[in-house]
């Protein structure tokens, strides 16, 4: 019998009785989530993600799904995140991961280590490598599911009020960079500052820090950074290729039924590929604004990147006598690190190098 007519014939009771219910009986009732973000509404880029992840799930369950985005400070503090999610104060976070390194250093090998992936490799190592496999066998242990949730691409150094000539200028300077890199500046002479986004502006204006670093071009104009730190420098040697996660309560998520979480990963997915195409796709014309608004550009000297280099692969090292879950990881890492930069050595880097000194 057509399955149509026998629907109309029957009613969803006989539908049932008869064992051959459509895919819309067994669906899930409606389901309501919060998400807390570590960013401020103003970064619509980066806080966006959360909007654009939240959307695809209303719009791919039609509306029975909903999760309300809440910027950092609403519900709990930007660095207060993972312990909502953990607590189930919150069934989702969107964060960057390194923020969270005081709790162990292996946060950050879920977002950015100096000198690290870039955001292509980042993406290959979680998706094909075993990187998801590894940092969900980490964050278990803190009631949270992750999935990549963004990137930003290669970030910028940040803004100066006087270039850095040389490694010389670093010691004692009070810089806001994010996450783990700051343990690494730290070990070249200069005194991190982990600062919230939304806190940045004030702190570089007062003097408390002397310089400071967000994203890029796109989130930097808006900061208005470059309003008391002129001189910019790039590259953000510390942020390769930092991915954003969204973390999920696991209760939350085991509570999901095949379809919607079939429907959180794919949006997820979506939220990934589109932040960093539209940082990608914003950050040029932001760049010639803040060049057009008098604002210097530099690149760090080189000194100062081979010391920091340097530290960092010591640094990796000591952790991971102490660390086991840091040595497993990383050793992972390093390994597709190594591979991955072999061959963008003669693909993507040598295109790259050629296509830049051309005039097009």
């Amino acid at each position: 019998m057509e399955r149509r007519s026998f629907i109309r014939k029957t009613g969803i009771a006989g539908v049932i009785a008869a064992g051959v219910a459509p895919a819309l009986v067994h669906a899930q009732a409606g389901v309501r989530w919060r998400l807390a973000s570590s960013f401020p509404k103003s970064l619509d880029t980066i806080f966006g993600a959360s909007e654009v992840f939240a959307k695809k799930v209303s719009d791919m369950t039609g509306g029975k799904f909903q999760i309300t985005t809440h910027a950092a400070g609403e519900l709990m503090p930007a660095f207060g995140v993972v312990d909502g999610v953990q607590n189930a104060t919150v069934e989702v976070a969107h964060t960057a991961p390194y923020y969270f390194f005081g709790k162990d250093p292996v946060f950050a090998l879920g977002c950015a280590i100096p000198f690290g992936l870039n955001s292509r490799q980042m993406t290959a190592w979680m998706f094909e490598g075993n990187g998801l496999k590894l940092m969900r066998e980490f964050y278990a242990k803190y009631n949270i599911v992750n999935f990549p949730g963004g990137n930003t691409g290669a970030q910028m150094g940040g803004f100066f009020r006087k270039e850095i000539k040389s490694i010389a200028d670093v010691k004692g300077l009070k810089f806001r960079i994010g996450g783990f890199g700051g343990k690494v500046f730290e070990r070249i002479g200069g005194v991190p500052q982990n600062i919230p986004g939304g806190e940045i502006y004030q702190a570089l204006e007062k003097g408390t820090i002397d310089a400071a670093e967000w994203v890029g071009p796109y989130d930097d104009l808006k900061l208005g950074l470059y309003k008391v730190a002129p001189n910019y420098a790039y590259p953000g040697w510390w942020e390769g290729g930092p991915q954003l996660d969204f973390f999920i309560n696991t209760k939350a998520w085991e509570g999901l039924n095949a379809e919607y979480k079939a429907i959180v990963e794919a949006a997820a997915t979506y939220a990934h590929v589109d932040m960093q195409a539209k940082y990608d796709a914003r950050n040029p014309a932001a760049l010639k604004t803040l060049v057009g608004n008098g604002t210097k550009l530099f690149r760090f000297p080189k000194d100062m990147m081979e010391q920091a280099f340097k530290e960092a692969i010591a640094l990796y090292s000591e952790i991971g006598t102490t660390n086991p879950a840091w040595k497993k990881i990383y050793e992972d890492y390093a390994s597709f690190r190594r591979d991955q930069n072999l061959w963008f050595r003669f693909t993507e880097a040598s295109f790259d190098d050629f296509m830049q000194s051309q005039k097009l």
